[in-house]
């Protein structure tokens, strides 16, 4: 079998059938319906449809899933630091995945964030800057992405 060709196009195109999988589709991820035939009725769309097309589309923050970047932050030991980092994540729109932080030792902690820097409004530079400006921040590294 042939690699499959793909195409990025604007949803407002698509048949409306391709619409419909993709809500039904999203109705199974969140738990708005618990089966199939639930979603595809909900979506407005027979079961049929839904098998014919489920694994020909899918959203393209699907695609850029790699996009997930590590970062891990110094930061003083006061109340209030990490809710400024997150007040950060949060005005670029930054989807968070995962947040691990230490004990404080020292006067200093470590967060480590996983997040999904599809959505940011600023580059990671810019947006690293921004969590180093704030005055409870040491420093920023970026381990992965």
């Amino acid at each position: 079998m042939s690699k499959p060709k793909l195409y990025i196009v604007e949803a407002s195109v698509l048949p409306e059938v391709f619409l419909k999988v993709s809500e039904a589709k999203e109705l199974l991820q969140t738990g708005a319906a618990a089966t199939v035939a639930e979603a595809a009725g909900m979506a407005g769309i027979s079961r049929s449809a839904f098998y014919k097309y489920k694994d020909a589309i899918r959203p393209f923050r699907d695609i850029k899933r790699d996009q997930v970047i590590t970062m891990s932050i110094l930061t003083r030991d006061k109340p209030g630091a990490l809710s400024s980092v997150l007040t950060i994540f949060a005005a670029n729109s930054a989807n968070i995945l995962t947040i691990n932080q230490s004990i404080p030792n020292g006067g200093v902690g470590i967060v480590t964030i996983s997040f999904i820097a599809e959505d940011t409004g600023a580059s990671l530079d810019t947006f690293s800057a921004q969590i180093e400006a704030l005055p409870d921040v040491i420093r920023t590294e970026v381990l992965a992405g």
